[in-house]
């Protein structure tokens, strides 16, 4: 993956094992990917905040093409829950429907799901 603009301290954050998302510095809102203006305020000044890493699943896929029988997973942060993320599904049993998974951070800045 190639940081961009909007990214970069994403990546960077995860590379240190660090959870962040953006926070818009004028109103607040919390979003999730990255990007360069909030869309409640139209604000182009934010910041990295921490966020405590807890989600709660939303969907799963299972890739039978390029890393066959891998879990994908959509995740919502149960601290910011307008901020969706995705990675591989690292537990043992299939995923549910709002189970809290905690973030395991490997390979580099990516971000796996257990």
């Amino acid at each position: 993956m190639t940081p961009d603009r909007d990214s970069a301290g994403w990546w960077a954050a995860t590379a240190r094992g660090e959870f962040v998302v953006q926070q818009c510095s004028d109103c607040g809102v919390r979003r999730f990917p990255p990007r360069d203006y909030c869309a409640a305020c139209r604000s182009r000044t934010w910041r990295w905040q921490p966020v405590e890493p807890e989600v709660a699943v939303e969907s799963w896929i299972v890739d039978h093409t390029f890393a066959a029988g891998t879990t994908i997973v959509m995740v919502r942060l149960t601290d910011a829950p307008d901020c969706v993320m995705y990675g591989r599904w690292l537990h043992a049993k299939e995923p549910a429907p709002g189970q809290l998974a905690h973030p395991v951070f490997s390979e580099g800045p990516l971000i796996d799901w257990q």
